[in-house]
């Protein structure tokens, strides 16, 4: 067995309802001055203040960052900075999304170093220290709260990653009750997000890939595949909520220490021009990838196409091949995403441009099973439209 390393938060609370008692999760860490790092939207919808009346009745003193963006420009994380400072922050506290985690991550790494985004940008530069760190998602998708990476939206549409040990969370909370108001079109997309994280890291050409992460990815796929349905067309099932919460968390280990590949690569552009989410962004050229680099992996995929679909557990290698991708196609119908590149505004005469910057993100393309070119870029985006 080829040598790895393992590295994940340091704590995970898993528990339906943990944020009317927040105080007494994250207190002992974050001390009494915290920023909390949030999104307008969840603010609004009244869906923190269970969480706010547990920190304020422990005498907690909380100021509150909520312009956070999707796909956070480099602003956001300077704005949040700022916040953090005026209020002398003792540690930071994000709940919300991938794109508040992400914030909330640099902002406790660069109010504590004193580091500029620009000059980390990429593996293993920050230096630190950095604030105590909590992280709350209320998205089953990016698995954010135990993946050491950041992403940041640079100039007008170009994604760049900050990669860092420094960047775990010291602590990890899953609260199904936060996820129970997500909208079915929401709660499809970062379940197929997650989704890619685990398949992603199962066939990763990175040395680290190990045999831990590719444990943790197959129950990943497992627990997903099975709630994802009822996630999605019953909001509000708790069950399948936590489930996929859990999911989400497994797959994030999972592509945490064995890095994702050419579906993110992929999907960065379109997000950073087009504003399309994340998850779905992946979900879009997923099935594509997949056909791409099946001659490389097929009898991977065919091992962990069961642990979506049982159905295919007795099928024969290509068949269970074959399975995967057309299954993850109907899913995605059957979810109600948009299918094709067309259906979210993008036109045929942006491909060539998506696949140019595509080939920018040498992080991730460098962890896919199968070499890929500006021209497969292209295919791929042509078969996705």
């Amino acid at each position: 067995m080829s040598s790895f390393s393992f590295n994940t938060t340091r704590s995970i609370v898993v528990e339906a309802g943990a944020s009317a008692r927040l105080s007494g999760i994250v207190k002992p860490l974050l001390g009494d001055r915290i920023l909390l790092v949030t999104d307008a939207g969840l603010l609004r919808l009244g869906l923190l203040a269970p969480a706010l009346a547990s920190l304020a009745g422990a005498g907690v003193e909380v100021a509150i960052f909520d312009g956070v963006e999707a796909d956070p420009p480099e602003a956001n994380i300077a704005d949040g900075v700022a916040r953090a400072k005026a209020h002398e922050a003792t540690g930071v506290l994000a709940i919300g999304g991938g794109s508040p985690m992400d914030v909330a991550k640099l902002v406790a790494l660069v109010t504590g170093s004193g580091e500029r985004p620009q000059d980390i940008y990429g593996v293993g530069l920050a230096k630190g220290p950095r604030l105590p760190l909590a992280l709350v998602p209320t998205t089953a998708g990016t698995g954010s709260e135990v993946t050491p990476i950041a992403i940041v939206t640079t100039g007008s549409a170009e994604k760049k990653g900050v990669v860092s040990p420094l960047l775990l969370p010291d602590l990890a909370v899953l609260d199904a009750d936060l996820t129970l108001g997500l909208p079915p079109a929401v709660t499809a997309a970062t379940g197929i997000d997650a989704m890619v994280h685990a398949i992603e890291a199962f066939t990763s050409a990175s040395p680290n890939n190990n045999p831990v992460s590719r444990a943790l990815a197959r129950e990943a796929l497992r627990l997903l595949g099975a709630h994802i349905r009822a996630a999605t067309h019953e909001g509000g099932n708790r069950e399948a909520r936590q489930k996929m919460l859990l999911g989400s968390l497994l797959a994030g280990q999972a592509f945490a220490n064995s890095p994702v590949a050419a579906v993110h690569a992929l999907a960065y552009p379109i997000g950073g021009h087009f504003h399309v989410p994340h998850g779905l962004s992946n979900a879009l050229v997923l099935p594509q990838v997949l056909h791409f680099n099946r001659e490389v992996v097929g009898e991977a995929y065919a091992e962990i196409a069961p642990d979506l679909f049982p159905g295919l557990a007795e099928r024969p290698v290509k068949e269970r091949t074959d399975g995967l991708i057309e299954g993850l196609r109907r899913l995605s119908r059957e979810l109600g995403l948009p299918q094709g590149l067309g259906a979210v505004g993008i036109g045929p005469e942006v491909l060539p441009m998506l696949a140019q910057d595509a080939m920018k993100q040498t992080r991730l393309l460098a962890n896919n099973p199968r070499p890929l070119t500006e021209a497969d870029a292209l295919a791929i985006y042509e078969a996705a439209f």
